[in-house]
C-alpha cells in the first residue's frame, strides 16, 4: 500500500471518529443498557428484573473502564489468534 494512501486511511478514520463529537455537541451518549431498560419499561410498566447485579461499579467511570478493559482483552485475544494463523501458513509454506 502506498504512503499516500495510508495517510488518506489514517485521516479518513480521525474525522470518522471526531465529526459525530462537534455535530453533536450537546448529546449524550448513552449504551445499550441504558436504551435497552427504557424501552422495557415503556413497552411493558410492570416488569421486574429476574436478578441483581453481584457487583455494582462504584461509579459510570469504573463501568466503562471494565467494559473497554473487556473489549480491549477480546480485540488482543483476536488479533493473536489471527496473527498466529497468518504465521502458520507462512512456516507451512
Amino acid at each position: 500500500m502506498k504512503k499516500s494512501t495510508r495517510i488518506i486511511l489514517i485521516i479518513t478514520l480521525i474525522v470518522l471518529f471526531i465529526a459525530p463529537l462537534y455535530m453533536n455537541k450537546g448529546a449524550e451518549f448513552g449504551g445499550a443498557d441504558g436504551a435497552a431498560e427504557d424501552a422495557i419499561t415503556e413497552n411493558n410498566p410492570w416488569y421486574e428484573q429476574w436478578f441483581e447485579p453481584i457487583i455494582e461499579p462504584a461509579s459510570g467511570e469504573i463501568e466503562s473502564m471494565l467494559f473497554a478493559s473487556q473489549a480491549a482483552i477480546g480485540a488482543v485475544l483476536i488479533g493473536y489468534y489471527f496473527g498466529f494463523k497468518k504465521g502458520k501458513t507462512h512456516v507451512n509454506n
